[in-house]
């Protein structure tokens, strides 16, 4: 990793570029059904509880197979005619879209298809309802939840080669693209441009714009540009029955009846596979500083956030932090460089915008004065893309370093800003010695909290003493269980801690008007109930 030079604290700010010298409350147990927060008794929300549709049957426990039809030599002819040479039977090449990326979830299908086009999914998906065979849609299967992978047989329909742009304006700064383009070559696409995608994550090497759009990602820039909810301008779906839905539409304005596209986006490929979008993309900024700065306390870290919405305005792209915990890891598992002095919290901020001197002087005071006043003790500013790269992979990296230290359980958990970190230091104490690291980072600009809990190997006794209680917390302080990563396998029958039961059974409602057979995606997103 590259090195850096500290900033000092005073009010001299030097700045690695040539222009200058180079150089909460405490959350406890009351009794199963409720928690205390801030004061208050919150009820929650159970799985399966008397009134949901009740069932016994752990939330954790993998669905029962529902009676879709199983794979047929008649089946293997017809997509081999359809798809020559793009109907994968070799248990060598199915292995991969099997497993899910933590090699937590394992499904046994026996067919891969590939198609190109729209058309082609078409036809597979009036098939495989009419014969009743279960679709499992995957992209760039880097889905956290065990939403990308099938859970028994199901037809995996991979969008891997659905990978062409279609049209861009650089007028508008509208493109438009197949589902299966990969995030970073789109960004790439794009930069040569002189424009950027709205979103930025750390998978973007392989994750895809379809399922991007699929699970509502939400990623780095999400503060500066929003959620996809609102830079996806339309979108074009294959329904179960095979119908085209086509919402591809170019307009930032368009008020006729339902917005129809807002259904595919975050139903993590339920409703519908997603086979394009038309997404806005800003103009890429002229200039970009980083700052990776520490922190003493989370509260020094939140009053320097609301510092830094104050000062920094409409330049300000990302807030984001990590702990201790976290740059513990990235040196021991990836020998990356801490490039300040150790600090109980670490902040990565972005500023973008088209004036450097502009930028270069906002942040030269918003650091003078967080520094003068000790909210941050120490602190380095990047301004060249190399650096600039180093700095970000400190916090991109944490998933990476993670898959070395054990067996992870994952949380991607939405908090008032001010819990953020109480559900770690409550975490860590409920825990104790039963795991070897708890660890927390995240979007502290729209309250995304990624909690990370490790073991050194898949431990039932830890997951019970993990689950349901970050789910109680989380429901006790109105917060969301799924921020971005979607419910998939892992998560759908917690979903009743975040939505009430209407909710839910409208949700069914809605999935049973699209799909009534129930052939794509299942045993994801929805809670079991729902099915008896």
């Amino acid at each position: 990793m590259a090195s850096f030079k500290r900033l000092p604290l005073n009010s001299t700010i030097r700045w690695l570029c040539s222009r200058y010298t180079t150089s909460v409350t405490v959350i406890t147990r009351v009794e199963r059904g409720s928690l205390a927060c801030s004061g208050h008794i919150a009820q929650c929300r159970f799985v399966h509880s008397s009134g949901t549709g009740a069932s016994q049957a752990s939330p954790n426990a993998t669905p029962q197979r529902l009676p879709f039809s199983r794979i047929s030599p008649e089946d293997l002819t017809f997509f081999r005619q359809l798809l020559p040479g793009r109907a994968i039977t070799d248990p060598d090449m199915l292995e991969s879209c099997n497993v899910d990326w933590l090699k937590s979830v394992r499904g046994n299908s026996e067919v891969l298809l590939r198609p190109k086009t729209t058309d082609e999914v078409s036809q597979i998906l009036r098939y495989c309802n009419e014969r009743n065979l279960a679709v499992n849609p995957q992209g760039g299967n880097t889905g956290l939840v065990g939403g990308s992978v099938p859970v028994f047989d199901e037809i995996v329909l991979s969008t891997a080669l659905m990978n062409q742009v279609l049209t861009f304006d650089s007028v508008s700064g509208i493109l438009t693209c197949q589902a299966g383009c990969v995030l970073e070559t789109l960004s790439q696409y794009l930069e040569e441009r002189d424009f950027i995608m709205p979103l930025d994550l750390g998978a973007k090497g392989s994750c895809h714009i379809g399922g991007n759009v699929s699970t509502n990602a939400g990623g780095l820039r999400l503060l500066r540009y929003g959620s996809l909810r609102g830079t996806v301008l339309g979108l074009e779906a294959v329904l179960a029955d095979g119908k085209v839905l086509n919402c591809l539409s170019t307009l930032r304005k368009d008020n006729t009846g339902y917005d129809l596209k807002q259904l595919f986006i975050g139903s993590e490929g339920t409703l519908g596979i997603i086979t394009a979008v038309s997404i806005l993309c800003p103009r890429k900024p002229k200039a970009v500083n980083v700052a990776f700065l520490g922190c003493s306390s989370f509260e020094a870290l939140l009053e320097t956030f609301r510092c830094c919405r104050g000062r920094l305005g409409e330049i300000l792209s990302a807030f984001e932090f990590l702990d201790a915990a976290c740059m513990n890891l990235l040196v021991k598992h990836l020998k990356l460089s801490n490039p300040i002095t150790e600090s109980p919290f670490y902040i990565v901020i972005e500023t973008a915008g088209s004036d450097a001197a502009h930028d270069e002087e906002k942040l030269h005071n918003f650091l003078e004065e967080v520094m003068t006043s000790s909210l941050v003790t120490d602190g380095t500013v990047a301004t060249e893309e190399a650096k600039i790269k180093a700095l970000w992979s400190l916090r991109e990296r944490i998933t990476e370093a993670l898959t070395h230290d054990g067996y992870t359980y994952k949380y991607d958990i939405s908090l008032p800003v001010e819990k953020i970190y109480q559900l770690v230091t409550d975490m860590r104490e409920h825990l104790g010695d039963r795991a070897k690291n708890v660890v927390g980072y995240g979007h502290v600009g729209d309250g995304n909290l990624h909690l990370n809990i490790t073991s050194p190997s898949k431990d039932p006794s830890l997951l019970a003493a993990i689950e349901p209680y970050v789910y109680e917390w989380t429901s006790s302080c109105q917060g969301s269980i799924s921020a971005e990563h979607g419910l998939g396998l892992k998560k759908r029958n917690y979903i009743y801690y975040s939505k009430s039961s209407e909710a839910v059974g409208l949700m069914g409602d809605i999935k049973a008007m699209l799909d009534p057979k129930g052939i794509l995606n299942p045993y994801k997103t929805l809670p079991d109930d729902l099915h008896s």
